[in-house]
This record gives C-alpha cells, sequence and structure tokens, in this order.
C-alpha cells in the first residue's frame, strides 16, 4: 500500500474539492498517482461535491418506503438546492433508495456521527474504558483501544457510514456525493423515521432490532 502524505491529500483536495478521506483513499488506490486519483474522483462523482457541500439545501422531498407485509414503513427527507433538482427522476429515486437502506439497517438511528450527543459518547467512553479486557494496558494504549472502538460503534448507528445495500463497494455517503456530481446541487439527507408494526415502549430494543432484520431479510 502506498504510502500517502497529508501534504498530497491537501493538494488534490483542492484541485477536486473532493473530501479528505475520499482524497486519501484515492491516493491509496492510486498508489500515490495524483492525475490517477483526480481521475479516479471523477469516476467515483466525487471530484466536485466538495465544493457544493456549504451551499444551501432548502428543497428536497419528504419519501415514503413501505417494505413488503407493511410490517415497516420509512420516512425520509432529502434536501437539494433548487425545485426544479428535486422534480428530477434521479433526485427520486436517490429518495427512494435511502429510503429503502433505512429500512435495511435497523441499527442505524442518525444521520450522521455529528448528530450523535455528546453525552452519549461520553458514557459509551466511560463504558469501554472500565472494561476488563482493558484493566493491565498502559493509559495510552487503553486510550487507543477506545477511540477506535467507539467510532466503530457511532458508524454503526450512522446512515452515512453504511455500506449502500445496492452497492457494498461504497458508503451511503458516497452515494450523496455520486448524486451531487450528477445533479450540480448540494444534497443532503436531513432526517429519517422508522415506523415498524407492533413496535411499542414495552419492547425491548433487541427486539425491536431482531423484528425489523426478520422482516428485511438481515440477519
Amino acid at each position: 500500500m502506498a504510502k500517502v502524505d497529508a501534504k498530497t491529500v491537501k493538494e488534490l483536495r483542492e484541485k477536486t474539492g473532493a473530501g479528505m478521506m475520499d482524497c486519501k483513499k484515492a491516493l491509496v488506490e492510486s498508489e500515490g498517482n495524483l492525475e490517477e486519483a483526480m481521475a479516479w474522483l471523477r469516476q467515483k462523482g466525487l471530484a466536485s461535491a466538495g465544493k457544493k457541500a456549504g451551499r444551501v439545501a432548502s428543497e428536497g422531498l419528504v419519501e415514503s418506503y413501505i417494505h413488503t407485509g407493511g410490517r415497516i414503513g420509512i420516512l425520509v427527507e432529502v434536501n437539494c438546492e433548487t425545485d426544479f433538482v428535486a422534480r428530477r427522476e434521479e433526485f427520486k429515486a436517490l429518495a427512494r433508495n435511502i429510503a429503502m437502506q433505512v429500512a435495511a439497517c435497523p441499527n442505524v438511528e442518525v444521520v450522521s456521527t455529528e448528530d450523535i450527543d455528546p453525552e452519549t459518547i461520553a458514557k459509551e467512553k466511560a463504558i469501554e474504558m472500565g472494561r476488563e479486557d482493558l484493566a493491565n494496558k498502559p493509559e495510552k494504549i487503553k486510550e487507543k483501544i477506545v477511540q477506535g472502538r467507539i467510532d466503530k460503534r457511532l458508524k454503526e448507528l450512522s446512515l452515512l457510514d453504511q455500506p449502500y445495500i445496492k452497492d457494498q463497494s461504497i458508503t451511503v455517503e458516497e452515494l450523496v456525493k455520486q448524486s451531487i456530481a450528477l445533479l450540480g446541487e448540494n444534497i443532503k439527507i436531513r432526517r429519517f423515521t422508522r415506523f415498524v408494526l407492533g413496535a411499542g415502549i414495552e419492547k425491548k430494543e433487541s427486539d425491536f432490532a431482531a423484528e425489523v432484520a426478520e422482516a428485511t431479510g438481515q440477519k
């Protein structure tokens, strides 16, 4: 695997507008070759997505998805910049696919890891720090292990970090970026709601997740 330095990543980002992690991945895939990395980002539809990420997205649509048998229902709001793009079939298809993604991921709770309450993260860290398998580890090593575990856990809760159900080689975030490049506007998944038949307060979270997994075929 080619060693990628921060300076090259920054240069690629400035040239393409792609995200830092996307640039790093492109350089790794291209063995450090800047031109090939740029081509890789264009092929993935990521080369211009970053430049549009800061633009206001206040239009869009609310899409619904009802899983076969009517046991699971999803509502998702996906935003874009103009009503013109919101009416395009490509945008509608994206919203439908995102709704289906939520149905297939019963453990997902938020759009992005940035939406997770810091208090929740602090509690997770306290739990991990107290685990027996880390009791004899040096403090610095323990911190590193715990951070890795927390990062993994947070990604499990984040919709954008999930492998896309129709193409496991990309994440939902990369799918959105490809749509940004295709449609030429900033696109954001704002929120989603999941309804599961019979899932009331009396049901445990484990039962809730198992029910959704069974209904979507995700075992």
